[in-house]
């Protein structure tokens, strides 16, 4: 799409709250003209592994930013000023810029695509008391990780839960006796999903086991004989990053796909061509559909992507999201930026978003949203139905 030659106003003004600040970081400092600011850390990947992901978080939040606050990047007169720091899908990175930004008197910080950054960011916010937003890291133990930590995105349990729903409309949901084999990459991410399913399928007689790839490998064919060998009924593939086009190819060559029921998560644009053949193989689960719904927030982001010459993503909601959370938490709390009282604002906090209806659930801090199941009609996926947010609501947990 051809970028267009002008911007609006509005937008030009949520741009500039974006435009990382030079003046001395902290929650409640004042702008030149004496007005109130409050200053988010966003903390993601945009280089490494997950850079794509990253990416899609920071064009929803800046959209999610512009409808929340009518265009203003202000909310009750405040100025939300937005810096950013790449983490590289690095643990250790990640927590040290939570370190820094905690210390330099930040009070919000959100972000992060990768599990293994968000489980080690969480600590860091209770100790130091920030607000932290989790990004589109799906590890489900974020959720409850703590009173300070919360999350705009899905998390593994309601993938699984997704895919339990949708065989359940197709096959009656009987996997009594039978044999699943999750397919994942051997790090965090990989790791909850084999958790997940356990919780989730390992019932009733149901037999769960995992192969694990190590994330930097690129000859697949062992993995994909691994998991032809076990001769699984179902194989659900849990899989992120750059080496999911080798994975499918792999797993068509050696047949993977013909043997067994696959199920797997609907990934971002650019995995689209990646599925080939596959497309008629697979069952798939989603977590976002571009165009899957039409509230205001999926007009809105429509709206503002097209100005910019963007198109919405798999974690373009994850983004918007947290955008509406800041808001609210700033709302609530106002320019004293007193954490608690964002904890407090968040807590229970219902709101229409890109998918449709989310619930912060007060008691752990899970993000209570519907889900997909997704279906290839051409080039485009579309909806083949919406999962209700209650039927894939992940077991309640206790903080901490």
């Amino acid at each position: 799409m051809r970028r267009p030659a002008f911007i609006s106003l509005a937008a030009a003004a949520v741009a500039a709250a974006l435009v990382t600040s030079c003046s001395s970081p902290g929650t409640t400092a004042s702008g030149g003209d004496g007005a109130k600011e409050v200053d988010v850390a966003l903390i993601t990947s945009t280089s490494g592994p997950l850079a794509s992901y990253g990416e899609q978080y920071l064009q929803g939040f800046e959209a999610g930013l512009d409808h929340a606050t009518d265009g203003t990047g202000e909310v009750d007169g405040i100025k939300i000023k937005v810096q950013k720091y790449d983490d590289a899908g690095d643990p250790a990175k990640g927590v040290s810029l939570a370190k820094k930004s905690a210390g330099q008197g930040v009070k919000i910080i959100a972000g992060t695509a990768a599990s293994g950054v968000a489980t080690q960011i969480a600590p860091v916010a209770a100790q130091n008391k920030v607000l932290y937003i989790s990004g589109p890291a799906a590890t489900d133990a974020v959720t409850a990780a703590n009173e300070y930590t919360f999350r705009s995105g899905r998390q593994t349990f309601q993938d699984v839960a997704t895919a339990q729903q949708i065989l359940k409309k197709a096959e009656g949901g009987d996997a009594k006796d039978k044999k699943v084999v999750v397919l994942a990459q051997d790090n965090a991410f990989g790791q909850a999903n084999v958790a997940a399913v356990e919780s989730v399928l390992g019932k009733d007689g149901t037999t769960v086991t995992s192969v694990l790839a190590p994330p930097s490998a690129t000859d697949l064919t062992p993995t994909a004989t691994k998991v032809k060998a076990a001769k699984p009924d179902m194989v659900f593939v849990a899989w992120a990053g750059d080496t999911a086009q080798s994975m499918w190819t792999t797993l068509d060559q050696q047949g993977v796909l013909d043997a067994s029921t696959v199920v797997t998560g609907l990934d971002i644009r650019a995995s689209y061509p990646v599925f080939g053949k596959a497309r008629d193989k697979i069952t798939l689960l989603a977590h976002y559909v571009p165009g899957a719904t039409d509230t205001p927030e999926a007009q809105a982001v429509e709206k503002y992507f097209e100005k910019k010459g963007w198109k919405t993503d798999l974690f373009t909601p994850d983004g918007f999201n947290a955008a509406q959370m800041v808001v609210q938490a700033v709302r609530e709390a106002g320019a004293d930026g007193d954490t608690d009282a964002m904890v407090k604002a968040l807590e229970g906090f219902t709101f229409s978003g890109i998918k449709g209806e989310n619930t912060v659930r007060a008691s752990d801090h899970a993000l209570i949203q519907p889900m997909f199941q997704a279906e290839f009609k051409g080039d485009m996926p579309s909806v083949a139905f919406t999962v209700d947010a209650q039927g894939v609501a992940p077991v309640e947990k206790k903080i901490g």
